[in-house]
């Protein structure tokens, strides 16, 4: 990534997450940056492809944190799975442009973000397929490969589900030490 870019993205990062997208303008932005106002247009064709990339930014922080939990041979699938739903949690309470998303879906949806958010879907159903994987070749979870894909669907309803009181509602703090024994809820369910 070139330095104006770069540039651009942190500038925009910060000032998105304490503004908000709608309060944030784009000559803001090339002023914080000391950059003329073309050259974010030279590297972002809008507002919303700019603040796209930022929240871009902040999923693929989430992808790589959650990346070493799934790949980590060190844990049993009740570990690893406990400790992704930690690692989520731990990572989206400092994604402030993701939390901007989840606001601006009770009032309008940001349906320039809907391909990047598809795209975390599916790449988090893959990382829990292989946690479920493993669970069943350890004999922890219950084989139910067969109804894998509706079974991944509700993982991620409930990942979703928890997003709106921890960020939207900020209860983060106030449910945060009740979080393992939320977990263990889930995983028993999975249990063999």
């Amino acid at each position: 990534m070139d330095k104006t870019r770069e540039k651009i993205l942190t500038v925009a990062t910060r000032i998105f997450s304490r503004f908000g997208f709608y309060k944030t303008s784009m000559d803001e932005i090339a002023r914080s940056a000391h950059k003329a106002k073309g050259s974010l247009y030279y590297h972002f064709t809008s507002k919303e492809d700019l603040f796209t990339e930022v929240v871009a930014l902040e999923l693929d922080n989430l992808k790589r944190e959650l990346a070493l939990v799934v790949t980590d041979t060190k844990l049993n699938a009740t570990e690893k799975y406990k400790k992704y739903l930690l690692t989520r949690m731990s990572v989206l309470k400092q994604s402030a442009n993701y939390q901007e998303t989840l606001k601006a879906d009770f009032f309008e949806h940001f349906e320039f973000l809907d391909n990047l958010r598809t795209d975390m879907d599916n790449w988090e159903k893959g990382q829990l397929k292989s946690i479920i994987k493993q669970g069943i070749e350890e004999g922890i979870f219950a084989d139910q490969r067969d109804k894998m894909d509706v079974l991944l669907d509700v993982f991620i309803m409930v990942l979703k589900g928890l997003e709106i009181p921890f960020f939207l509602q900020d209860k983060y703090d106030e449910f945060s030490p009740y979080f393992e024994d939320l977990i263990n809820i889930i995983v028993k369910g999975m249990a063999a």
